[in-house]
């Protein structure tokens, strides 16, 4: 399966942020992708006030993208967008998946929120404006299971290991991570993940200036499951590729079996939703 990276600087024109993200996802496809996936928040990174309103996963942000799908015959990972919450007050950050038919296969709501206060330096709750989400997502692509997060949750390597757990082969990170924790723990955090769960990680950033005091760090890449880096973006908007080895895959699980070996048992109480097809494999 061959994965494209696809890098955006993301700002306050949601129009314009569409547009850019609809020329990337042309040249993933021109490159041979199978799979494409975009930053958290692509359609809109900017001042709050300006913020679109929270949609369902059926409203303008979901055509826009099962279009680009089904015209580009790609299957998408829509980055994140911020999806109507039951109580009305708060939006979800939420992850949707089409497959090249245009249709939505997956669904994935961000479980852990970026919630910091440190006086007289940064001050950012998250919560304040979206709700968490409670439900591990494994989705079908192209065949292959692949787990789904969203930035912040890169921190919390339980997440993934129920992912992998539950059958991922692939796990995908859209993320905005802020430049000051991106230069020391991004590729690490990721290559972790790599590393401990024996997975690809295909992990999808913001890069630059989206408002004041926020500047996001770039660096998309993709990970194999020995915990190389495999393609990475430079500095600047735009798309990388990388043809993923399932059968390295399964070698390495067979050479290192750690999974295999864990001996701490999984959680219990955490809710896991499996595409039935995402377990043929």
């Amino acid at each position: 399966m061959r994965v494209a990276v696809c890098q955006l600087n993301s700002r306050d024109d949601r129009a314009a942020n569409l547009a850019e993200a609809r020329r990337l996802l042309e040249q993933a496809a021109a490159a041979g992708a199978d799979f494409a996936v975009l930053p958290e928040f692509v359609d809109y990174l900017g001042r709050r006030r300006g913020e679109p309103e929270p949609e369902t996963v059926d409203g303008e942000f979901a055509q826009f993208f099962s279009r680009a799908a089904r015209e580009l015959e790609l299957t998408v990972l829509a980055g994140s967008f911020r999806e109507r919450a039951e109580d009305g007050e708060r939006a979800y950050n939420t992850s949707l998946v089409f497959d090249r038919s245009g249709r939505r296969v997956a669904a994935y709501r961000k479980i852990h929120l970026y919630d910091v206060e440190i006086p007289g330096r940064v001050s950012y709750h998250e919560s304040k404006t979206i709700a968490p989400g409670e439900e591990l997502v494994v989705a079908d692509v192209e065949g292959t299971p692949v787990g789904l997060s969203i930035c912040y949750d890169l921190r919390f390597p339980e997440l993934y290991r129920a992912l992998a757990v539950a059958g991922a082969r692939v796990l995908v990170v859209p993320a905005a991570f802020m430049a000051h924790t991106g230069r020391d723990h991004w590729e690490v955090l990721l290559r972790a993940r790599a590393i401990e769960n024996q997975c690809y990680v295909v992990a999808a950033g913001q890069i630059g200036d989206h408002e004041p005091g926020r500047t996001c760090f770039g660096r998309s890449m993709v990970i194999d499951p020995w915990g190389t880096v495999v393609a990475q973006a430079p500095d600047v908007v735009g798309v990388v590729t990388a043809d993923l080895d399932l059968g390295r895959l399964e070698d390495v699980r067979a050479e290192l079996p750690s999974l295999a070996n864990r001996r701490l048992p999984d959680q219990d109480g955490v809710k896991v939703q499996v595409s039935p097809s995402a377990t043929a494999r």
